[in-house]
């Protein structure tokens, strides 16, 4: 069964506005966020989410700038702990098996991309995957199926050739994506 925002971190931290924090700063470390979005976002109050995010920052897990009057944080990517958590926020929120129970056995895939809410760490239910290149999408919706019963999250995809993406991809510039798969020969990066 995989682990899930109740039974993983529940076990370790007891606090859930904490473990919102590590899912939405380590799922994607190029987030930046300030405390009024955060509360707002949690559904929680200032005080509580400053309390959370003073800890972190005490154990120089988050860093924050000032930017004008907000004051923004962000995971810190040097801390020893970094890769560890940012693997474990991914298992808790699925995305490594949608990584590896769909883009993997897909076919002639270039590319995949997680798009809006789980591009900025936001455990929302519903994953958008961006696929690009020739994928068989029988096989896919096959696979997407069997995954959401597994991770018990909704998958959405989009499936484009490389030319559709390449013309689309001005209007995507806007919405949050994070490239979670590349394969060897597009790029270099194996994830």
């Amino acid at each position: 069964m995989v682990a899930t925002l109740g039974n993983l971190f529940d076990g370790i931290i007891s606090s859930k506005t904490r473990i919102k924090l590590l899912m939405r700063f380590f799922f994607n470390p190029e987030t930046r966020s300030y405390l009024r979005e955060l509360a707002s976002e949690f559904g929680v109050s200032t005080n509580s989410v400053r309390e959370e995010l003073n800890q972190l920052s005490k154990t120089n897990l988050l860093k924050s700038e000032k930017n004008g009057r907000q004051i923004y944080y962000m995971a810190n990517t040097e801390h020893p702990l970094f890769p560890e958590l940012k693997s474990m926020v991914g298992k808790v929120m699925g995305i490594d098996r949608v990584v590896e129970g769909i883009v993997n056995r897909l076919g002639d895939l270039e590319r995949a991309y997680l798009m809006d809410d789980y591009a900025e760490g936001k455990d929302s239910g519903i994953i958008d995957l961006l696929l690009v290149g020739d994928v068989d999408q029988y096989h896919l919706n096959d696979l997407s199926r069997k995954t959401e019963r597994y991770i018990k999250r909704k998958i959405r995809t989009l499936v484009l050739s490389r030319e559709e993406f390449e013309s689309f991809e001005p209007s995507l510039r806007d919405r949050p994506r994070l490239l979670v798969w590349e394969a060897k020969e597009a790029g270099g990066r194996h994830s």
